[in-house]
């Protein structure tokens, strides 16, 4: 009888060898795959961290400015800018070169918090020796809540404002975010796909002049219809978050003059104001030479406080500190957020909040011309709240 053959050793392998062997090649072709993708974004940059003087910043390809306009920051190119929310984003840069002086760049962000609004300024004060800085001021920074409400739904990248930046920061980028920012930047630099934004952060984000309906608009603007966005600085019309519509008390209060009420409109006599310290900081972090502005943007009257409420006597509280803040450090301080020839017009919107784009270079002019002239504007668009001894050089 003929010898057995000895077993197939490889037909009869102990299964469990089997599964160490599939699971460490996967393992190491994961492994593979995250190190490719990971070189993939750290080669396109798409968040520009090699950013700085004597390299331009990449293209802007993604919409939430909060990512991106870091690395027009660590550029150097520009040694002014604009901060703001979007009711600032549509001053260009250029037309401030030529009224202001500086090579401005806009970092307004859409429903930036006064928060998120600081750390891109303080970002820019830090590597930039600034020649000018222009602060667009909304409702939110004479909140009494504004150091809570510090971040929006839209995300916010800490590790990205940090200075310097970190090794750290190049694992932050391993996402799918990241990815598809970096696949855009690709598409750029192949001619495929245009910028987001244009380099110096501006871009005119309303739709087409061509497309204005003023029966929409004013739809919008008195809240028949909805306004994207609006829930990130108050609907129209209304106070402060919280404070109820003007002129009314809030749920649940009496008549002005009675019980709670009465307490509140004594408490808006000294409003908290905690965001006020940080625009105070801001301003001294500027070189001392540098033209500093501070101004409240021109929203229409229907997103103002009603005269008389006690919005309005916060409001005008938070402005008369701004302005003190402001003459402290020689900065010219500028009210466009009131009722004028310009607010009280419908037709000079699209909603309560977003002006249309011919009152954008109106406002660069009266920029211009508050610096030159530091007193009210004759026909009522403006009023200076503070202004330097003498014009900035």
């Amino acid at each position: 009888m003929p010898a057995s053959m000895p077993p197939d050793t490889a037909s009869h392998a102990d299964p469990a060898a089997r599964w160490r062997l599939f699971t460490g090649l996967l393992l190491g072709a994961a492994g593979l795959a995250g190190l490719l993708v990971l070189a993939f974004v750290a080669a396109l940059d798409p968040y520009g961290l090699r950013a700085g003087p004597g390299r331009a910043p990449g293209p802007i390809m993604d919409l939430n400015q909060r990512f991106m306009y870091p690395q027009v920051v660590r550029s150097g190119v520009y040694d002014a800018a604009v901060f703001g929310t979007s009711t600032a984003r549509l001053l260009d840069p250029r037309g401030l070169d030529r009224a202001l002086g500086g090579h401005f760049a806009n970092l307004a962000m859409n429903a930036a918090t006064p928060w998120e609004q600081v750390q891109l300024a303080r970002l820019f004060l830090a590597r930039t020796p600034a020649t000018a800085v222009l602060f667009g001021l909304d409702a939110p920074w004479c909140e009494a809540d504004a150091d809570r409400k510090r971040l929006t739904f839209r995300a916010f990248p800490p590790w990205l404002y940090r200075e310097p930046l970190t090794w750290t920061a190049l694992f932050h980028q391993w996402n799918q975010q990241s990815v598809e920012i970096a696949g855009r930047a690709l598409l750029h630099r192949l001619g495929r796909m245009p910028a987001r934004i244009r380099g110096d952060g501006y871009e005119v984000f309303t739709p087409p002049e061509s497309r204005y309906d003023a029966a929409r608009a004013a739809a919008h603007i008195h809240g028949v219809a909805p306004v994207p966005g609006m829930s990130a600085q108050g609907a129209p019309g209304q106070g402060a978050p919280g404070q109820g519509a003007p002129g009314q008390g809030a749920p649940g209060q009496g008549a002005p003059g009675q019980g709670a009420l009465g307490k509140e409109a004594q408490a808006e006599a000294d409003p908290a104001t905690p965001a006020l310290p940080w625009l105070d900081e801001l301003l001294g972090l500027a070189p001392a030479q540098a033209r500093k502005i501070v101004a409240f943007m021109p929203v229409n009257v229907a997103a103002q406080p009603e005269p008389g409420s006690a919005a309005a006597a916060r409001e005008a509280v938070c402005k008369a500190r701004v302005a003190e803040i402001a003459r402290r450090h020689g900065a010219l301080a500028v009210d466009f957020r009131i009722p004028s020839g310009v607010t009280r017009d419908d037709t000079n919107y699209w909603d309560a909040l977003h002006y249309r784009l011919p009152v954008a270079g109106r406002i660069v002019s009266a920029l211009r011309r508050a610096v030159e002239e530091r007193r009210d504007d004759p026909d009522g668009f403006y009023r200076v709240l503070a202004a330097p001894l003498a014009a900035a050089p």
